[in-house]
């Protein structure tokens, strides 16, 4: 039986359950980050938004904080203990403008090795160990460190067997990173494409679904970018060519203004309560729900 590694230990990938593949509990960018909207720090706010999703009907949340991004294992382990709800944690980087320096220093097997303890010892001095390889590229670019950092990500996922996902800014460079991996011999079955949906471009989805990976919608009720009927046809666009099974969709509330309990919204809630009711009365399938939540986070992050 595949399993997931959360939190609070390996467990079988059939009870995931109802999952929002890509969101933050806790997050503290580095100065270098001005914008302060994106600090999730309040370990009452963030928990309280957790019960939230769970009183909806949420089972298992993927929380994509990077070492490079302030992750706190203790924290999630503290909400994933206080809640009941699976929580499954990271281990890799976000972006260059946010890496430490030590990402210059060292070689790439010296990064990568340190991916590998978090993700087979444990993270930030726990025994909290990462489900999933995270890397990072810019817009319309692959920085240099970048690089670096994703081929270290690479071999640690030789390693360690673990699923990867790219944030991918502005939904530009997927393919690109795609290549990356490739070239350092990633099963890129294993990889969710994040982002995918800033790139409302459907021609864009199929090429990425076509090498195998997961495309991940992770900008639900976003209407900053567009309204979410767009992602309704873009998630359509995938279901109609025959790629339900490799979407993943979550909504990606990193911000406090994101989220109910830091005075915000639309909050955790809203995949559940509001948007997938809208699908199904867009003529989604309940068993379309089903695959894209349930059956596709737990056949991704089951690698262990």
């Amino acid at each position: 039986m595949a399993k997931v590694r959360t939190v609070l230990g390996d467990i079988d990938a059939n009870d995931l359950g109802f999952t929002y593949s890509h969101e933050h509990l806790w997050a503290n960018p580095p100065a270098s980050q001005s914008d302060r909207d994106l600090e999730l720090t309040n370990y009452e706010a963030s928990v309280s938004e957790l019960w939230r999703f769970k009183r909806a009907g949420g089972q298992t949340l993927v929380d994509a904080t990077t070492l490079d991004y302030g992750r706190e294992a203790q924290q999630l382990v503290r909400m994933a203990q206080e809640t009941g709800v699976h929580v499954v944690a990271t281990t890799g980087f976000n972006k260059h403008i946010y890496f430490p320096r030590w990402v210059q220093s060292l070689t790439i097997e010296e990064i990568s090795q340190k991916l590998v303890r978090d993700v087979t010892i444990g993270m930030d001095g726990t025994t909290a160990k990462a489900g999933f390889l995270k890397a990072g590229s810019w817009d319309q670019l692959i920085h240099p460190l970048e690089e670096k950092a994703t081929r270290a990500m690479a071999r640690a996922q030789l390693e360690t067997g673990a699923p990867v996902w790219l944030h991918t800014e502005a939904g530009t460079m997927g393919e690109e990173m795609l290549d990356l991996l490739e070239e350092e011999g990633v099963d890129v079955t294993k990889v969710a494409v994040g982002h995918s949906d800033r790139n409302a471009d459907p021609y864009y989805h199929l090429q990425l679904a076509k090498r195998g990976a997961y495309v991940q919608f992770d900008g639900t009720s976003k209407i900053k970018y567009y309204p979410d009927s767009v992602r309704v046809s873009l998630i359509k666009n995938m279901i109609e060519n025959g790629y339900v099974e490799q979407l993943l969709i979550s909504a990606d509330m990193g911000r406090q203004k994101y989220l109910h309990a830091y005075g915000g919204g639309p909050g955790f809630e809203y995949i559940l309560k509001k948007f997938v009711p809208r699908l199904l009365s867009e003529g989604i399938s309940e068993d379309h729900i089903q695959t894209i939540f349930v059956k596709n986070p737990a056949r991704w992050l089951g690698q262990f």
